[in-house]
């Protein structure tokens, strides 16, 4: 459990630093401006599925609480796509018309993170149902 405390944050901190570094260098060669700030965008991301895994590891120790996860992951990536509308509005929705490539690059910070941060608490699952079923077994 500790050394997963450590690991996750740090595979969010890489990928947050080679999606953001390669995503502004293929939009610097293609040439496409965009009319948001991409790099608090993937920060968002970053942090919200890095506190996410962070939580499921803790929470997974709780017995009650491990029954109900995988709905509690549902209502987070709800939570997750209503926070990214609420602190992102004015600049995507107020803002200047957004072209489909600027769309594409909208969605491509979450389309990096949500994979990886599913994978994560998938695995996290797994671990401790696991252990859930070694225990009631008495092994």
């Amino acid at each position: 459990m500790n050394r997963k405390i450590i690991t996750l944050p740090f595979i969010f901190l890489i990928l947050f630093y080679v999606g953001f570094h390669s995503h502004v260098f293929l939009l610097e060669k293609t040439g496409i401006r965009l009319p948001f700030n991409l790099k608090k965008m993937y920060l968002f991301h970053a942090v919200f599925s890095s506190v996410l895994c962070l939580n499921f590891v803790l929470f997974s120790k709780v017995d009650k609480v491990f029954q109900q996860i995988s709905f509690i992951y549902l209502a987070s990536i709800i939570l997750k796509i209503l926070l990214f509308c609420t602190i992102f509005y004015k600049p995507i929705f107020e803002g200047e018309n957004i072209t489909n490539l600027q769309a594409v690059s909208l969605l491509i910070p979450l389309l990096l993170f949500l994979p990886t941060e599913a994978f994560f608490v998938i695995k996290i699952l797994n671990t401790n149902s696991t252990k859930t079923i070694k225990q009631k077994n008495g092994e």
